[in-house]
């Protein structure tokens, strides 16, 4: 079974794309680190998802006459996965990276670009799919389970092995809007967003809308689920706050009854402590309308009678 970050990834590769320079300058400035081979410039990419490896072998085969080959593999300890490791190193390469905004060119020779290049994210289409690339890359998305008591949250982020890029990209999303934080984790640079409303955001720019209505359904779910626990804990509370009461109302007429007797009260007094007696698990507003009076009279009799109560026993 996919979990979320598979589906959004996948998503992203079955929607339309239109500009492939800005998204495959993200996905390897996220996933993958330039090298250098026989005075050539080339790159490596390092990916656990078939489909995406698939989906960018073919892109640059067929729109950029590049072959990527198999170079290795990595154990990745946290997912539990393997990794497998891609190259690319030819004369081709220099061009397509120089096309990609990722390496520049001079009267002094090539040398690399750490941030984003401004001409690959010059139009909108090209700043949205360089956001689309870079989850590819370097992103997850992560929900709270389903359950009641889920110790998840929610939570998207990217990460990057540039600080610079990863400012960068920081300013990128602001143009739509997204403000998003940007943390170091060890040699990596991530950039995070974790309110619902944000990553709903994220999802629509990438044009991810089937797991943006899976985003929207659990929301809408964990909202209900919160409604009703608080207005459980509500029910809980105000119950709670009627047994306390009601045991000290009794014990206030107990006193006055084994010291002075209840028939020292005025008739209206010892009304209410007989008809408290007689109920002892009644509400307020259950004995106010026994007894006929308003449950603010019924409050100020009751209070009387506890203070009666208290004089006694100081």
């Amino acid at each position: 079974m996919l979990n979320f970050t598979e589906e959004i990834k996948n998503e992203i590769i079955s929607g339309a794309v239109n500009d492939f320079d800005a998204l495959l300058s993200a996905f390897i400035r996220t996933s993958g680190s330039v090298i250098s081979k026989n005075g050539f410039f080339g790159f490596e990419i390092i990916t656990e998802n078939e489909r995406t490896a698939e989906f960018f072998t073919s892109v640059l085969e067929e729109k950029y006459g590049l072959s990527l080959t198999v170079s290795g593999a990595k154990f990745d300890l946290m997912s539990g996965r393997d990794k497998l490791v891609f190259e690319c190193v030819s004369e081709k390469t220099n061009d397509f990276l120089i096309k990609a905004g990722i390496v520049g060119e001079d009267s002094e020779g090539k040398f690399l670009i750490f941030g984003i290049n401004e001409d690959t994210i010059k139009s909108d289409t090209g700043k949205l799919n360089f956001i689309k690339g870079a989850f590819l890359g370097g992103g997850s998305c992560t929900l709270p389970e389903e359950s009641l008591f889920s110790r998840t949250g929610y939570h998207l982020e990217f990460v990057f092995s540039n600080k610079l890029t990863a400012t960068d990209f920081c300013e990128l999303l602001c143009d739509f809007e997204i403000l998003a934080k940007l943390v170091y984790r060890k040699d990596k640079a991530v950039v995070y967003v974790k309110s619902k409303a944000v990553i709903s955001d994220v999802l629509a720019i990438m044009s991810c809308e089937k797991c943006l209505d899976k985003l929207n359904k659990l929301v809408e779910m964990k909202d209900k689920q919160n409604n009703a626990n608080r207005v459980n804990n509500c029910s809980v509370s105000n119950i709670d706050k009627t047994v306390t009461a009601s045991v000290n109302q009794v014990k206030a007429i107990e006193i006055i009854s084994q010291t002075i007797g209840l028939q020292s009260l005025d008739k209206h007094l010892f009304d209410v402590a007989e008809c408290r007696l007689a109920d002892k698990n009644a509400s307020m507003q259950e004995l106010a309308e026994r007894l006929n009076i308003s449950k603010s009279c019924l409050n100020h009799r009751m209070r009387r009678i506890n203070e009666i109560a208290q004089s006694l026993v100081d």
